[in-house]
C-alpha cells in the first residue's frame, strides 16, 4: 500500500477543517450554551447535535465489534461512497476501478467528481477474478469498489479473491458489505487491523429495518477515519437519526429474528419463482433479495406496476437482461407478488 499522505488530496491533506462549537469544548461538563447563537427555546431540538456521535459510535461498537475510533457515520451509505472520492482522488487526473454490475451510486459519485470510472465485467456465474481487477488498475487508480453480497446480483464474491485485491492494490478497496447480515459469509471488518488499505461498508437501511433515518457506517483505520472526518460536514448525522440509531441497537436480537424470517421468506419465494412457467432462472443470493430471468421483463413489470406491486426491473442492467430484482417482504406481501404472477398471461 501507498502511504496515505501518498493516496490522499494533497489540498484535502493540508486542509483545516471546520471547528464546531461542540468540538472545542468535548471532554468537559458544561451548563450553560452561548456559543452557537442557537436558540435557547424547543427543547431538545434547539441544540446541535454531537458532530462525532460518540455515544452511538460506542454503541456500535459493541455491536459490530469494531473500535469506535475506527467508526464513521455518515448520512446513509451515499456520504461514505461519496466521501473516498473527495478526500483521495484529483479530478480529471485520478481513476477507481469496479465490478460490473453493482450499486449504481459507485459511478454516480465519480460523475459528479469527475473521477473515471473503469468498470470489470463480472463473469456468468457473477464471480471476478483478482487478476482481472488488477489488470484494470494503472498509477493513477486511487480505489476500487467491491460490493459483497452484490447489488443486484445477490451473490457473495470469492473472498479469497477480494482478499487478492486488498493485498495486491497499493491504493484503497471498499468492500461494500450493505447486505451482510443476510449471508453467511464472514464480514471483513474484522480483518481491519490487518489491512490498512480496507475500507468496509455497512448499514441501518437493511436488516435494521431503518432506512427512514438515512444512517450509513464506514469501518476503516483510525488514519482514514481522521481523513473523512476533516472533509464530512460539521453535523452530518443529526440528533433524531441519532437518537432512533441508539434505540434500534438496544434490541439486536429483534434483528436477528427478523433475518431469520427473511431467509425463511426468501426460500419460499425462490422455490416458488422455480416453479413459474414465466421464469427461466432464480439466481443464488445471500442478501434480501435475488435475482430472476424472466420471459419478458418489461412487461412482466408492467403488469405487476398495474397490479399495484413494485419490484426492480434490471432487464438494461449489463448481464441482467430479462432480470427482476425481488426484494423479500411479509409473507402477505411476498405471497401477493405470486399470486399475481400465476394470474399473468
Amino acid at each position: 500500500m501507498k502511504s496515505l499522505e501518498e493516496l490522499t488530496r494533497p489540498n484535502i491533506w493540508s486542509l483545516a477543517p471546520y471547528s464546531s462549537a461542540r468540538n472545542e469544548y468535548a471532554g468537559r461538563e458544561a451548563r450553560v450554551f452561548l456559543d452557537a447563537n442557537e436558540n435557547p427555546y424547543n427543547q431538545p431540538f434547539n441544540r446541535y447535535p454531537d458532530p462525532l456521535q460518540l455515544e452511538l459510535k460506542e454503541a456500535i461498537a459493541k455491536v459490530k465489534g469494531v473500535p469506535a475510533e475506527n467508526i464513521f457515520l455518515g448520512n446513509g451509505s451515499d456520504e461514505a461512497i461519496d466521501l473516498p472520492y473527495r478526500c483521495f482522488c484529483n479530478p480529471g487526473i485520478d481513476n477507481v476501478v469496479a465490478i460490473e454490475p453493482t450499486y449504481g451510486m459507485y459511478k454516480v459519485c465519480a460523475d459528479i467528481n469527475d473521477v473515471e470510472y473503469r468498470p470489470v465485467l463480472l463473469d456468468e456465474r457473477y464471480q471476478v477474478t483478482a487478476e482481472k481487477l488488477l489488470a484494470a488498475t494503472d498509477a493513477h487508480t486511487k480505489l476500487i469498489w467491491l460490493c459483497t453480497p452484490n447489488n443486484p446480483t445477490g451473490n457473495c464474491l470469492k473472498r479469497e479473491e477480494v482478499i487478492k485485491v486488498i493485498e495486491g492494490f497499493e491504493g484503497l478497496v471498499i468492500v461494500d458489505e450493505a447486505y451482510s447480515d443476510f449471508s453467511s459469509q464472514k464480514t471483513l471488518r474484522s480483518e481491519l487491523p490487518k489491512y490498512p488499505n480496507l475500507i468496509v461498508l455497512n448499514t441501518m437501511s437493511k436488516a435494521w429495518g431503518c432506512a427512514a433515518i438515512r444512517l450509513g457506517m464506514a469501518f476503516a483505520s483510525k488514519e482514514i477515519i481522521d481523513i473523512f472526518n476533516k472533509v464530512k460536514y460539521p453535523y452530518n448525522v443529526n440528533q433524531l437519526t441519532q437518537q432512533q440509531a441508539l434505540e434500534a441497537l438496544k434490541d439486536p436480537y429483534e434483528v436477528d429474528n427478523w433475518v431469520k424470517i427473511l431467509l425463511q421468506e426468501r426460500t419460499r419465494m425462490m422455490d416458488a419463482f422455480e416453479m413459474l412457467p414465466i421464469c427461466e432462472k432464480v439466481y443464488p443470493t445471500e442478501a434480501n433479495f435475488f435475482l430472476a430471468k424472466m420471459t419478458d421483463a418489461t412487461r412482466i413489470y408492467n403488469y405487476l406496476v398495474d397490479q399495484g406491486i413494485i419490484v426492480r426491473n434490471r432487464n438494461k442492467v449489463q448481464l441482467c437482461q430479462n432480470c427482476l430484482r425481488i426484494t423479500i417482504g411479509t409473507k402477505t406481501e411476498n405471497s401477493e407478488l405470486v399470486a399475481a404472477l400465476r394470474q399473468y398471461k
